[in-house]
């Protein structure tokens, strides 16, 4: 059994975090990993409505029970808070307030009962989530699909274990049982994943970009930015995106285009130009499985390799 502050804390049990992709996690995939046994969370990105939420969270309660968990970017909502009351009228159990100052939120999500998680990539980021008072904190690595940081899982993980008291999780290259057992042998509370639910059928988005990445392997991603001038997404410089390589980033990756240049050349709906965004676990990605498959055999691996030092 896996036992953690996790499980505990939410009454699940696995500990186990459907990521928040904007895009790719909705209703239908957070259902599937909650009635798995772990949690689901939607992503709730800045165009997303309220009435999208509305229905991705009926839809999340309906397949996987009352559990419901939405994950924000928080350095939209200094801009915009609209898309928090939205969420928060929902009555979440857990919030993620990731990429960004989460202070000016924390308490309104705590007085509507949601547990507050952010997702950090530095020492620098846990101090100021700490002073916001998040309940628990996320080690995003350098290998984690969509936007995140540029130091290692690993490396990460450590130093923050070494630097809170808080509770802890790890994200980033994290597919299968070995590497949520790696995370709960080095003290972490649990994990999250997403490249290894992106392949489900449960996901949103653009039908190629299940086969696109069952067809990768781990080094076909790229860490860039031309996705975000290309769509237009404000994200702060300091996150950049990794992706599934394709011709666009081949063209246009380090070429320094300007966003017009870039915006001209981009059509989402083809597989050469469209973005698919992913993590270096993309070779570990071999099927198009259900997400609660996915889920409980991560659980189960990680279990029976961890039996082997009780």
């Amino acid at each position: 059994m896996l036992d953690t502050w996790l499980t505990r804390e939410l009454g699940i049990t696995l500990p186990l975090v459907g990521a928040p992709m904007g895009g790719r996690a909705g209703g239908a995939l957070a259902g599937e990993v909650t009635r798995a046994g772990g949690l689901g969370l939607i992503g709730a990105a800045r165009y997303n409505t309220a009435e999208w939420l509305d229905t991705e969270a009926r839809t999340a309660r309906e397949v996987g029970g009352g559990l419901l968990g939405f994950g924000l970017m928080t350095w939209s909502l200094h801009d915009d808070d609209a898309l928090l009351d939205a969420v928060l009228a929902l009555e979440p159990r857990v919030v993620t307030l990731s990429f960004g100052d989460p202070a000016p939120f924390v308490e309104r999500a705590h007085a509507a009962g949601a547990l507050v998680l952010s997702q950090i990539n530095t020492v620098d980021d846990l101090r100021v989530v700490e002073a916001a008072g998040v309940d628990a904190v996320v080690a995003q690595g350098h290998e984690a699909g969509g936007h995140t940081g540029r130091i290692g899982t690993l490396p990460l993980l450590q130093e923050i274990l070494e630097s809170t008291s808080l509770p802890v999780l790890a994200a980033g290259g994290i597919a299968s049982g070995r590497g949520l057992a790696a995370v709960l042998a080095a003290g972490g509370e649990g994990a999250f994943v997403g490249t290894a639910l992106l392949a489900s059928p449960e996901t949103v988005g653009p039908a190629y970009a299940r086969g696109r990445l069952v067809d990768a392997g781990s080094t076909d991603t790229v860490y860039t930015d031309v996705f975000d001038k290309a769509r237009h997404q404000p994200w702060p410089q300091r996150w950049g995106g990794r992706a599934l390589t394709n011709a666009f980033t081949e063209r246009w990756h380090g070429a320094g285009a300007d966003e017009q240049t870039l915006a001209d050349a981009y059509t989402a709906d083809d597989p050469d130009t469209g973005v698919v965004y992913a993590g270096e676990a993309a070779g570990l990605v071999t099927a198009e499985r259900p997400a609660g498959d996915v889920i409980r055999d991560i659980g189960a691996q990680a279990d029976e390799l961890l039996a082997r030092f009780r």
